[in-house]
């Protein structure tokens, strides 16, 4: 390309990430002045309006169709639609984090989190790690840190920042709150993870995501590929790896959930099976997602389809 037309273009696509950035801040502003619960009803309805009439609408109907090739046009329309209802709340839970998480595990009935696996923040919190959490794009998985933090359970998490460089440097900043510390997810931050699980603690890191050069796998019986990295982590340190989500419940209300430790394939050698344990991660997810699939990022290009945009 041109010089000087490749520096236009970079010029226009940094005008345009900024103009998104500053219009995205203003709306949550706004979001922001209204009570919690208000803010996200009212998210939800704007993003099920204008969600359908944006390019990741298709994505998301082709994704779900594949994933459910059972399931008819209908049922696929609807769910897409609840799923940029689920995007909008995400949004403004953004905003309300911190006002969100309300649960004390002193009185675990109280507010609108309820937590499941309670006996195993304890069992960790008691004893020295290294642990791996992991979980997928499910629910608000934005409180899982902040839950663990609430028992006690301090972890550095894995993010990717978003490909907006002015939300992204907004993210990093907002999502250092009482959850603990993050890390995006680019060069270096392999080499940082573990030199935390080296001595002794706990990461966690979100395993849905598109991986270009990750092992080769399946996700609802179609073809993708997955980071290698927790299994070359939990084989590196022998640590100790424990499955986590978050979903929305109705009326404002959200579970957290930690499921016991898994049991990671091995090969005959007894060497720890990298592919396998990708395989295993994904595997968990999908009955994640197939339990409440408005909750997961069908317009995430996690199959690669990013001609679908184009068409």
């Amino acid at each position: 390309m041109n010089p000087r037309l490749l520096k236009l273009v970079l010029k226009t696509k940094r005008f345009t990430d900024w103009l998104t950035a500053k219009v995205l801040f203003a709306l949550l502003s706004i979001v922001r002045l209204l009570p919690p619960q208000t803010g996200l009803d009212l998210a939800d309805r704007v993003a099920r309006t204008l969600g359908p009439f944006t390019p990741r609408h298709k994505l998301a109907v082709h994704n779900l169709t594949r994933a459910f090739p059972e399931k008819d046009a209908a049922w696929v329309e609807a769910t897409a639609r609840a799923n940029w209802g689920h995007m909008g709340r995400m949004a403004a839970e953004f905003v309300f984090l911190d006002d969100l998480f309300d649960y004390d595990p002193e009185r675990p009935d109280a507010g609108r989190i309820e937590v499941t696996g309670t006996d195993i923040f304890v069992d960790l919190r008691e004893r020295k790690g290294p642990f791996i959490f992991f979980t997928g794009h499910m629910g608000c998985f934005e409180l899982l840190p902040i839950g663990a933090a609430a028992h006690g359970l301090e972890f550095t998490a894995l993010f990717r920042e978003p490909n907006n460089r002015y939300v992204a440097e907004r993210v990093q900043a907002a999502r250092h709150t009482a959850g603990g510390h993050l890390v995006p997810s680019k060069a270096g931050a392999a080499w940082a993870l573990a030199g935390i699980l080296d001595e002794g603690g706990s990461v966690g890191m979100l395993t849905d995501q598109k991986f270009r050069k990750g092992a080769e796998t399946t996700f609802f019986g179609l073809p993708c590929k997955t980071s290698p990295l927790l299994p070359k982590l939990a084989r590196q340190y022998d640590a100790e790896v424990y499955p986590a989500r978050s979903i929305r419940l109705e009326n404002g209300r959200y579970r957290l959930e930690l499921f016991p430790a898994v049991t990671l394939p091995r090969k005959a050698n007894g060497d720890l099976d990298q592919k396998a344990t990708c395989q295993l991660l994904n595997d968990i997810v999908e009955g994640w997602v197939r339990e409440y699939p408005e909750q997961w990022m069908w317009f995430h290009d996690r199959w690669a389809q990013k001609k679908i945009l184009k068409s």
